[in-house]
């Protein structure tokens, strides 16, 4: 979807932890304080990154996060650094400031198609569902505004200026 995307593609993440088969071995070493085994500024998602931004689309991302962390957040706060420096605009809004959010991801391009992460019970991907439903959009377009206000730059969060909010 990327690839069709023209000048805006926002992602919502509203899940505290992913059970990303791919993504295992490197969470698992991170727990135990192991160093990672890869490279993550050469993964297919910050190339796709890399190359959506290029052709000067604004990807943008807000995770909503418990506080304090889960282990899966607390990782991913350590390997965001290659996903900003591809170009994507990732901020963080503290679940309990967020007020109500949805409780699946999904991505909005170009403000009228909104693709939708689907999950098993275990959280493992499970596909996805895509639309363009004009009311879909719309309210995805509203929750995308408000969350966006409302989060914090990754640098800033990052650094523990809002982390214990």
């Amino acid at each position: 979807m990327f690839h069709d995307c023209q000048f805006d593609a926002f992602h919502l993440e509203v899940r505290d932890t992913y059970a990303v088969p791919s993504e295992s071995e490197e969470l698992r070493r991170f727990l135990i304080g192991e160093p990672p085994t890869v490279d993550y500024s050469s993964r297919l998602w910050v190339k796709t990154i890399r190359d959506t931004t290029a052709r000067g689309v604004a990807v943008r991302c807000v995770r909503v996060v418990s506080v304090p962390h889960s282990d899966y957040q607390r990782w991913l706060l350590t390997i965001t650094d290659s996903n900003i420096a591809a170009g994507e605009d990732i901020r963080y809004l503290s679940r309990h400031l967020a007020g109500q959010v949805p409780t699946d991801d999904w991505s909005l391009y170009d403000d009228v198609r909104v693709a939708f992460n689907l999950v098993d019970g275990d959280g493992k991907p499970n596909g996805m569902a895509v639309t363009s439903d004009p009311g879909v959009a719309e309210y995805c377009r509203a929750v995308r505004d408000r969350l966006w206000r409302q989060a914090i730059p990754f640098a800033d969060y990052a650094a523990g200026v809002h982390v214990r909010q």
